[in-house]
């Protein structure tokens, strides 16, 4: 499989899974408190090289592939170069479009625990702030209410590519590896 190949298989996979997303929070009206992005501010976020290919090569297309390793190269924090704490908005990711995997995933999806049972993982303001939306969607969930499961989802990214995939690096990390290896494939193409 080609890179581009790959970008359009991850892309499709995202698309799908954004509107599934979509779909689960309107049957069970939870949502993320306006402006919050309290958990873009976790500083040990990790993904997969394979997950940021899509952002790489939109990088690459735009001419800003370059900029962006100089910026990863400088930044002196373990905070998501995407992060964007000033941005007016619903959210804080400059790349709403491009953000990771577990971007998507949290707070409407679910791990399945060891008796096989699905587990809303969201964070500590969506069940303490919207306590009984949540409780209704955990009810909706275990009565069979359609919910990503994130293992599930991960496991359609290493269908794509195992190797990138398989190995998780911190974000910025990732990032950068996704930028070089778009920029490495290419070299001797353009």
């Amino acid at each position: 499989m080609t890179l581009p190949e790959k970008v359009d298989a991850v892309t499709r996979v995202f698309d799908e899974l954004d509107s599934r997303i979509a779909t689960f929070q309107t049957h069970v009206n939870l949502h993320c408190k306006f402006g919050c992005g309290k958990c873009c501010f976790k500083p040990d976020i990790e993904a997969s090289v394979l997950e940021f290919l899509p952002f790489a090569l939109h990088l690459y297309q735009h001419k800003q592939a370059e900029q962006w390793l100089e910026q990863l190269a400088s930044k002196n924090d373990s905070l998501c170069l995407i992060l964007n704490p000033t941005q007016a908005g619903a959210g804080l990711c400059s790349e709403y479009k491009h953000r990771g995997l577990i971007c998507r995933l949290f707070g409407y999806s679910a791990r399945t625990n060891k008796y096989g049972q699905k587990e809303l993982v969201t964070c500590t303001i969506i069940k303490s702030e919207q306590a009984s939306a949540y409780e209704s969607a955990t009810r909706q969930i275990d009565a069979g209410l359609d919910v990503p499961v994130m293992n599930q989802v991960y496991m359609q990214l290493h269908a794509i590519d195992f190797e990138m995939a398989q190995r998780f690096y911190p974000i910025n990390q990732a990032i950068k590896h996704a930028i070089e290896t778009v920029l490495q494939y290419y070299a001797y193409r353009d």
